[in-house]
């Protein structure tokens, strides 16, 4: 039977230097502990930069804006069942990249679980 783990959604490493912190790791971290899954630290990378999903007009461009943004670069999520953990769901844009990456490497699936969700009018 596959085994859980959880992976947060990486911040490009530029964004990450400005902040300081990446909030989608601190609540996967917090999460894992009080539910007793591991987390999978740096397995996820964002390998392009892009403008934050807030700023995008409409899901079409959310999409262009994080399509191949994101890679899996070991096998570590091989044969898992990946719970991606994200602060805030706009419009799923960025937890669809981060499961194409995560299934290429392996995973059995992909469920994204985020703490917010943005509803525009």
């Amino acid at each position: 039977m596959p085994r859980e783990a959880l992976v947060g959604v990486p911040l490009h490493p530029r964004r990450l230097r400005e902040r300081g912190y990446n909030q989608s790791s601190l609540l996967a971290r917090e999460l894992g502990k009080r539910i007793g899954l591991p987390v999978i630290e740096d397995c996820l990378i964002r390998v392009r930069q892009a403008q934050p999903q807030v700023k995008a007009v409409d899901v079409e461009e959310r999409r262009r804006n994080v399509a191949d943004a994101f890679v899996c670069r070991d096998e570590r999520v091989e044969g898992k069942r990946i719970v991606l953990i994200d602060d805030v769901c706009t419009s799923g844009a960025t937890l669809e990249s981060c499961a194409a990456a995560l299934n290429d490497k392996g995973a059995t699936s992909v469920w994204g679980l985020t703490l917010a969700r943005e509803i525009r009018n």
